[in-house]
């Protein structure tokens, strides 16, 4: 199976002034392409391998092939990990409904929840990803670093933030806090919602 780029379902421009538009076009066009790309030549060394898509492979990574396997944890978490990014980026959408719910029951508060999800995408050292997963039934805010995936971990990830510099430096350079507060405007809290309501039908992680 050789795996494909997906196209965006908006504009390259829609989601000024947070996130720019040049950003957005080396973003998808550039750096998820490239591992779209590198993830399709590790695979090409194991044609016998039967896979039904891109999730599965990070969810049984110790039963890809060794020679294969950091190949396809970096470059398959780097092309799973961004085709969920595009999904929950669209610009006005307000929070409501269960994730609403959730969020204010696990957390407090939306702004407490803010705060933290803020927090452990800022103190992130270097290069990843931070999240809002489903982990054993409840809400938690957790990162992985380069492309790691929490799908690899068991979890179900709802909300993510990409903090690598490639996501953010030619708008905020080094001002990470400053980009992380702008995502705020552009989270797709139907999309979200959506993914929550899929975790519970799915029985949470349990």
């Amino acid at each position: 199976m050789k795996f494909e780029l997906p196209k965006l379902e908006y504009a390259y421009d829609s989601l000024e002034p947070f996130i720019d538009e040049a950003t957005m076009k080396i973003h998808h066009d550039k750096h998820h392409q490239a591992y779209t790309d590198k993830l399709n030549v590790a695979l090409e060394k194991h044609p016998e391998l039967k896979i039904r898509d891109a999730e599965e492979l990070l969810k049984n990574l110790k039963q890809v092939p060794e020679d294969i396997r950091t190949a396809i944890r970096n470059n398959g978490g780097g092309y799973v990990n961004h085709n969920f990014f595009w999904e929950i980026l669209k610009k006005d959408v307000k929070i409501k409904g269960k994730i609403k719910q959730e969020i204010e029951k696990r957390f407090g508060s939306f702004e407490k929840f803010k705060e933290e999800f803020t927090n452990a995408a800022i103190g992130l050292f270097g290069s990843g990803w931070a999240w809002l997963v489903v982990n054993n039934g409840k809400l938690e805010i957790t990162t992985t670093p380069n492309q790691d995936s929490p799908i690899s971990e068991g979890k179900i990830p709802l909300l993510t933030i990409d903090v690598w510099e490639h996501a953010y430096y030619l708008k905020y350079q080094n001002r990470r806090a400053d980009y992380v507060a702008a995502f705020f405007n552009v989270i797709n809290w139907e999309k979200v919602e959506d993914n929550f309501v899929k975790s519970i039908m799915k029985g949470g992680n349990k």
